[in-house]
């Protein structure tokens, strides 16, 4: 596994990014790894909605773990879990539920710092201690800050500069307590991504949406791994959709 961990670290090369067309089962990981992927990433939403479940660690952990262990026995290449907020707020209960990810053969994860069924982000300090329990596993954490995306949720413009200096402390933060790259989802201003990626600490992950569908347009800023988050799956599910209802309403 520690090989595998270090195959995905070097995959993370700024201006060469890592695509990550993200998987939510043993089945859809198969199918992107047969097409080329170096890596498989799922995401959050879309490996519960896959078992039935809402967002938000609704799902439960040893659900969880289930689907991942699946995963990782029907693909080669490095696996990493879209982990949210690790289902525990201290970092104790964090670095087992850590250990309990790293032993199904996932090489890393996403961590987040938004409070998961709580208001806001936890404090720099707090969320520091929280990475390095997750890192201490000998997984590889693309911590994620929500400062951005909690206000695309919002309805509002996330592409705020004035919080660039905050995720960049937050950067720094992560990156020092163990963290391998640094997670900023719903950033879609290309100025403001370059930005970000020519003063982070950490190789920077952005997460592609339909504003941003142009990639290679955000290769060229500097960005170290691009995933394309929920939107396989809910393309997925909405052509499964359509073509159920053209047999069922015809």
């Amino acid at each position: 596994m520690k090989d595998k961990r270090e195959i995905f670290a070097r995959l993370h090369q700024p201006g060469n990014p890592l695509l990550l067309y993200n998987a939510w089962d043993a089945g859809s990981a198969r199918a992107v790894a047969d097409a080329g992927a170096p890596a498989i990433a799922t995401g959050s939403h879309s490996l519960a909605g896959a078992q039935g479940y809402p967002d938000g660690e609704a799902i439960p952990l040893a659900t969880l773990l289930e689907s991942v262990r699946r995963i990782v026995a029907v693909v080669d290449v490095p696996v990493s879990v879209d982990f949210e907020g690790g289902f525990a707020v201290d970092p104790a209960r964090l670095a087992e539920h850590a250990t309990y990810l790293s032993e199904t053969g996932a090489i890393g994860c996403n961590f987040e710092d938004r409070k998961v069924g709580g208001e806001g982000l936890h404090g720099l300090e707090e969320q520091a201690k929280r990475v390095a329990a997750v890192a201490s596993a000998g997984l590889f954490v693309n911590a994620r800050t929500d400062l951005f995306l909690s206000l695309l949720v919002a309805g509002r413009d996330p592409n705020d500069r004035s919080l660039l200096s905050d995720a960049l402390e937050r950067a720094a933060a992560y990156g020092e307590a163990g963290a391998g790259s640094f997670f900023a989802p719903g950033l879609s201003d290309p100025e403001l991504i370059a930005d970000l990626c020519a003063a982070s600490p950490l190789p920077v992950n952005i997460m592609v949406y339909a504003k941003i569908a142009d990639w290679r347009a955000l290769a060229q800023c500097g960005v170290a791994r691009l995933s394309w988050g929920p939107g396989p799956w809910r393309l997925a599910m909405a052509t499964l959709k359509e073509q159920a209802e053209a047999l069922y309403r015809s």
